[in-house]
């Protein structure tokens, strides 16, 4: 697929066989984000993985110590008591039957659900719906809890769900393009210590094979894995 003009004036600024320091890399998708918009700042990480194989599967949650720089609409699946706590805390959405009847309608007014233990009768019946969206609420990236008041809070704050994609590629946003180098190079290495704390223990040989910074809508910048990986330990 051919790219834009902006795209090409940008990519021209960037020395493709070089592996820059994450200071100089962040600098540079900074300087040449040329979008009207305050573009996302990703973050794509090749892992030595097989995803195929259940003991080589990397998932988790991280908070970033600067946010995305996106304010998250949270949706809570609760009764009783929990209501007032996930409303107290922040939530956008609280609700039960009518919630799940809602989505069962066509309606995705939000960006991360929440569910204490006890609605998952309710939550599993929209797997189906959720799943494909990356929405459903799954224990294993905290979403499904009775914590609602400090997992909702956590959720607001900055906390992304990472995971290995079949590609053995992670993906994650680190903030946006208005953000200063500092905090985006402090998100990058909070994000990367989660990464190497999540390493499977079946997997062999350099852990982090590449990694790619960019923009929205700005070409990659290859960040030294090798550099990364010993700043981030």
């Amino acid at each position: 697929m051919k790219k834009g003009k902006s795209y090409q004036d940008s990519a021209r600024q960037i020395d493709k066989t070089q592996l820059y320091e994450p200071a100089q890399a962040l600098q540079i998708v900074k300087d040449i984000a040329k979008a009207k918009f305050d573009e996302t700042v990703e973050v794509h990480i090749k892992l030595g993985v097989d995803p195929r194989h259940a003991d080589q599967q990397v998932r988790g949650t991280v908070s970033l110590p600067h946010g995305t720089g996106k304010t998250r609409k949270v949706l809570v699946f609760a009764k009783g008591d929990k209501v007032k706590e996930a409303e107290n805390a922040g939530a956008d959405f609280v609700g039960a039957e009518d919630l799940a009847e809602k989505i069962q309608g066509g309606w995705f007014e939000f960006d991360v659900a929440v569910a204490t233990p006890d609605m998952m009768a309710v939550v599993g019946k929209l797997g189906k719906i959720l799943g494909p969206r990356g929405l459903m609420p799954n224990p294993k990236s905290g979403t499904v809890t009775f914590d609602i008041d400090r997992t909702i809070k956590e959720l607001k704050a900055g906390r992304i769900e990472y995971r290995v994609d079949k590609t053995s590629i992670i993906h994650a946003p680190i903030g946006r393009v208005s953000f200063d180098v500092e905090k985006l190079q402090d998100n990058l290495t909070v994000f990367t210590e989660a990464l190497i704390k999540a390493r499977p223990a079946a997997a062999k040989g350099q852990y982090m094979r590449s990694v790619t910074v960019c923009s929205t809508m700005g070409p990659g910048v290859k960040i030294n894995p090798l550099v990364l990986a010993a700043i981030s330990k």
